[in-house]
């Protein structure tokens, strides 16, 4: 493996990087390369982080393959710059440099609901431009689903706790263990004098399958699993439903933490499987099997029962997925983890704010919702997406609060 300078030194400097537009925040990969190369490393990672307030957490998780990586035009004939790589390493050094500047405080009062990477993000923001920042989180520390839902040996949590170190240098107030929602709603938040309330709970919830013996003492749903891996006692054999990142995660933690025999069962090929192809290419050389073309029907004491399903090719060129009921099997399990996505908490409610059919914040393209001064971003509003496209969004937000704010203070 090249080093992260000889890393560079193999980016092209297009003037037309594909690679920065195919970025959701569309980081300016060529010039912050050209100033690592010349040793200007801490304007390297004040570019990045200003531009992404979450560089050290998106470079080291995000699907690169669909973004920066993927689009590198070196990787038409051969491999292609790991800038991710080289904006691991800028912005790792620039959180563990970083000196705060002094902000002037313009003393208005912004409420934060959700300490996940779209209320980090907007923490970041505010606090830099001089707002009153509190941020209220149902757990008991900061990082959401990158605390709570990806495990550590995939995003070190020394990161997290560089983040809210800064964001305490800042000026934060933190309310750890408060769910907005329930002893505190969101109606009670003005009344005190803040001004504005960004809302950025997540999807906590996880969706059901819907299956006898889904409530049997061996089941258990993969975000639950990942927030405390060590309360579970799984067994020798682990059945996981699903094909996304949460289930790849849950895979890996249960092989590290439990010595399991893993078995993730897909209702598609593997070619249709949402987890990002690195992470599923490493718990496939971890030992995670993968059975693919099976439709779980049924938990049983301790296996999972299965009909085959077929791929079908129609007509129009379209393809469709048709379980074959006479094609029953069982896949033997000491354990079964859900891991079909999430869904919205039912307490996130606020008087008059308008939800979708999903029970999600229902918002325009600058996350306003019809309550004047709630906004939103992050899952709450799209449903889970990567922290890139969180971090995108809620800089869009932020700029469209700026303008709220600034209307109703004047």
């Amino acid at each position: 493996m090249s080093t992260i300078k000889q890393e560079a030194q193999r980016c092209l400097k297009c003037k037309n990087a594909m690679c920065s537009k195919n970025c959701p925040v569309s980081t300016a990969i060529p010039e912050v390369i050209e100033l690592f190369l010349n040793g200007n490393i801490k304007k390297a990672g004040e570019i990045l982080f200003y531009n992404n307030p979450l560089t050290a957490v998106t470079s080291v998780i995000c699907p690169h393959e669909r973004n920066c990586t993927g689009h590198c035009v070196r990787g038409l004939k051969g491999e292609p710059v790991m800038f991710y790589r080289i904006e691991e390493y800028v912005s790792r050094f620039y959180l563990e440099t970083l000196e705060i500047p002094e902000i002037k405080k313009n003393g208005i009062k912004v409420a934060v609901a959700g300490a996940g990477p779209a209320g980090i993000t907007m923490s970041l923001l505010l606090l830099a431009s001089g707002y009153d920042v509190t941020l209220f989180e149902a757990q008991d520390n900061i990082g959401g689903v990158l605390r709570y839902g990806i495990p550590p040996f995939r995003l070190p949590r020394e990161i997290l706790e560089m983040y809210k170190d800064i964001m305490l240098r800042m000026g934060l107030h933190f309310r750890p263990n408060t769910r907005i929602g329930t002893n505190i709603m969101i109606d009670d938040l003005f009344p005190d004098g803040y001004k504005a309330v960004f809302v950025s709970t997540g999807t906590g919830r996880p969706n059901k399958l819907g299956l006898l013996g889904e409530t049997l003492g061996h089941v258990h749903f993969a975000v639950d699993y990942l927030k405390s891996p060590e309360a579970f006692k799984l067994g020798q054999r682990v059945a996981i439903v699903g094909a996304g990142n949460v289930a790849i995660d849950a895979a890996r933690t249960a092989i590290r933490r439990a010595h399991s025999h893993v078995n993730i069962l897909h209702f598609m090929g593997e070619e249709n499987m949402t987890a990002n192809r690195d992470e599923v290419e490493m718990a496939q050389l971890e030992g995670v099997e993968f059975t693919h073309y099976a439709q779980a029907v049924r938990i049983l004491e301790d296996r999972v029962r299965c009909v085959r399903v077929k791929r079908v090719e129609n007509a129009d060129g379209s393809v469709s997925f048709e379980e074959d009921y006479s094609d029953v099997f069982d896949v033997f399990a000491d354990s079964v983890i859900i891991a079909i996505g999430q869904g919205p908490g039912a307490d996130m409610k606020a008087a008059g704010v308008k939800l979708t059919q999903r029970g999600l914040f229902d918002v325009n393209e600058n996350g306003e919702t019809n309550t004047p001064g709630v906004f939103a971003a992050g899952d709450i509003v799209s449903g889970p997406k990567t922290v890139v496209d969180a971090v995108a969004f809620t800089k869009r937000v932020f700029e469209r609060m700026e303008e709220y704010l600034k209307n109703v203070t004047e």
